[in-house]
């Protein structure tokens, strides 16, 4: 492994990020925890990506709060490019908006 950012999924809805950082502590150094609110699922930044694995292998599959936590790499993310046209098509009434008659 060469990253130290872990992706954590399957959380129970009411973990929060202290108890993340006290569960992934006991494999490291944790330099962040980030839990995206109402998703369930969240990253965890590990000191080195030695420490990045063996809480990896020691989690992954573990039960934490009643859910079996998913704990893998963190992908960076994609790009997407220019958000600020949401529409789906061009502005003439071609694409994937409502069209008026």
């Amino acid at each position: 492994m060469q990253v130290s950012k872990l992706y954590v999924g399957n959380l129970n809805y009411s973990v929060t990020s202290d108890q993340l950082k006290e569960l992934f502590g006991g494999y490291g150094e944790v330099k962040s925890v980030n839990i995206i609110e109402g998703k369930g699922f969240g990253f965890v930044e590990m000191g080195n990506p030695s420490q990045a694995e063996a809480a990896r292998d020691a989690l992954n599959g573990s039960d934490f709060n009643g859910r079996t936590m998913k704990v893998d790499e963190a992908r960076p993310p994609k790009d997407r490019g220019d958000r600020g046209d949401r529409g789906g098509g061009d502005r003439r009434g071609g694409g994937g908006g409502f069209r008026r008659y």
